[in-house]
């Protein structure tokens, strides 16, 4: 049975066409899962009886539920249980110009990128699309916070959950849905090549970033696994295609770790490999974790390998620190529940 959160509202159009009722009911539907917040069909007062009855048959209206939520100054850190007792976590980020939160798209990770704490844990399914929907309007409704922009970075990788990704876009970027405008959406890959292309032929103007990460083939092919099938020439060939295709810049993310990939003859190599792509490189400071030997570039080295960006010609920033005084690293809240 379809859960009603992860129905576009053409979908639901359809539908209503399909049992002999008008379309614009669905309009009426997304009105009060979305605008008022009504979480049971029943309480829809402008809805026929016998079409409530009709959508409890077809529908199911479940809910996930916050398991735990940590809280340091600007930044909420969220641990939800799903229906089938798995975990996923999301984060809420208040910046100066709006609020953003970090979502997952899968429970667990197939990549398998060494310094992340999801790939530790190795991927149990997709997220459906409802329950991408539902971490958003739980965050609303637990700091009655409003949202404004979107990125699909938090657990699992975006394209190898494709067909709800997409559902999921539609329905926050719906102005009769969360009404999250395109341009406030990023979806953050590692690199499978067949997904960015795919991704180039939707007729959105959602943001790409690409998790790079390293240089060179010998540095990313340790850290990340995927390299070894999809190289970076390869990969930064798709991206060109990408941008020619959309006329759209990608944010190229960068983890800086310290002693791997964060020296300036690597930002050099890095100014090389992107000189003359419609792109900006965001360097994150790495969240450390127990579990990871991996550890956060000093802050020296990070101003340096941006210098030596800027110097380049690319254009660069470093990322505010977030959470830092809590479980902050992807997968670490969820890791340590597993755990328990």
């Amino acid at each position: 049975m379809n859960n009603i959160y992860g129905v576009t509202r053409k979908d639901l159009e359809d539908y209503f066409i399909n049992i002999g009722d008008k379309k614009f009911r669905s309009t009426q539907i997304y009105d009060w899962l979305y605008k008022k917040r009504v979480k049971n069909f029943s309480l829809m007062s402008n809805i026929k009886n016998d079409i409530k009855e009709k959508l409890n048959n077809d529908f199911s209206i479940d809910i996930i539920e916050i398991k735990k939520v940590e809280h340091d100054k600007d930044t909420y850190k969220f641990l939800f249980k799903l229906c089938d007792g798995n975990f996923v976590e999301a984060v809420l980020m208040q910046h100066d110009y709006g609020n953003s939160v970090c979502v997952s798209s899968e429970v667990g990770c197939n990549m398998g990128c060494k310094f992340c704490e999801s790939g530790r844990l190795k991927k149990v399914r997709n997220l459906e699309a409802y329950e991408m929907i539902e971490q958003l309007l739980l965050i609303e409704e637990k700091t009655s916070i409003r949202i404004s922009s979107v990125v699909v970075m938090g657990i699992g990788e975006p394209f190898d959950n494709y067909e709800n990704l997409m559902k999921f876009i539609r329905i926050i970027n719906d102005d009769l849905g969360l009404a999250i405008g395109a341009r406030h959406i990023t979806v953050s890959t590692c690199g499978i090549i067949p997904k960015i292309y795919d991704f180039a032929n939707e007729d959105l103007q959602v943001n790409l970033a690409l998790s790079l990460h390293a240089p060179n083939d010998e540095i990313r092919s340790k850290i990340m696994p995927i390299n070894k099938v999809y190289s970076i020439s390869k990969v930064l060939r798709a991206i060109s295609d990408y941008i020619q295709k959309t006329n759209r810049r990608v944010t190229i993310e960068y983890v800086m770790l310290n002693n791997v990939n964060d020296s300036v003859n690597n930002a050099v190599e890095l100014a090389n490999l992107l000189r003359g792509l419609n792109v900006y490189v965001n360097l994150i400071p790495y969240n450390e974790t127990e579990a990871i030997e991996f550890k956060k570039s000093s802050k020296e080295n990070i101003n340096k390998f941006y210098t030596t960006l800027i110097n380049k010609g690319i254009n660069v920033t470093i990322r505010r620190e977030f959470g830092s005084k809590i479980s902050a690293a992807c997968g670490q809240l969820r890791s340590k529940e597993v755990k328990k």
